[in-house]
């Protein structure tokens, strides 16, 4: 009884607060059909979310759009990611007290927006950190920490993430087996990958 009980909760919670639907609006109210964000996600600084179609925000992540987030067409966030886009650590340690009263600029403060660029991939656990710019086609690996400029098509890792691959080599394989959706992939990328990108990483 008891187990059958937990599985009627556990349906009915999921149903209620964790299902995703497809359908959301972007900033100028337009409907973006295909982007699916999580309901256990939270956004900060809506006003400052610029979001394209075809994205999938999965569950638990925090997005901080206060200071300007752009999501590109296409983009996957997993689950348990934070994205920020003001980082105030510094100024506290420097003001104390004073942070909350302190008039004026906050020295130390830093703010900045963050471009994710479109069908890029971000794995779990991951921080973009203020200012990042992570390129079209890039694929963030799990628990990374990323600050400053990520390529195009880069495979990154680590903290702070740096590049261990080009997604274009397994693309390449893919495509070879699949030669019917190098059209697909043209249309958002460019081109379709040469056979010799230089990286590899035959999971990503």
């Amino acid at each position: 009884m008891r187990a059958a009980l937990n599985r009627w909760r556990r349906r009915l919670w999921q149903a209620l607060f964790y299902r995703m639907v497809f359908g959301e609006t972007d900033h100028q109210g337009r409907r973006l059909p295909h982007t699916r964000i999580a309901p256990s996600t939270c956004i900060e600084g809506a006003e400052g979310l610029r979001l394209a179609d075809h994205v999938f925000i999965g569950h638990f992540n925090f997005l901080d759009a206060a200071a300007g987030l752009r999501i590109g067409r296409g983009v996957q966030i997993t689950n348990f990611v934070s994205i920020v886009t003001h980082s105030s650590h510094r100024s506290i340690r420097l003001l104390g007290d004073q942070y909350a009263l302190h008039d004026g600029p906050r020295p130390g403060y830093r703010s900045a927006p963050v471009e994710i660029g479109p069908y890029t991939f971000i794995g779990p656990h991951s921080l973009i950190e203020a200012g990042a710019r992570i390129g079209k086609g890039a694929v963030v690996c799990a628990y990374s920490q990323v600050r400053g400029e990520v390529p195009d098509f880069a495979i990154v890792a680590g903290t702070p993430a740096r590049q261990v691959g080009d997604v274009r080599e397994r693309d390449e394989q893919l495509l070879s087996q699949h030669p019917e959706l190098r059209a697909h992939y043209a249309a958002w990328a460019g081109s379709a990958p040469a056979p010799n990108t230089p990286g590899t990483d035959p999971a990503a």
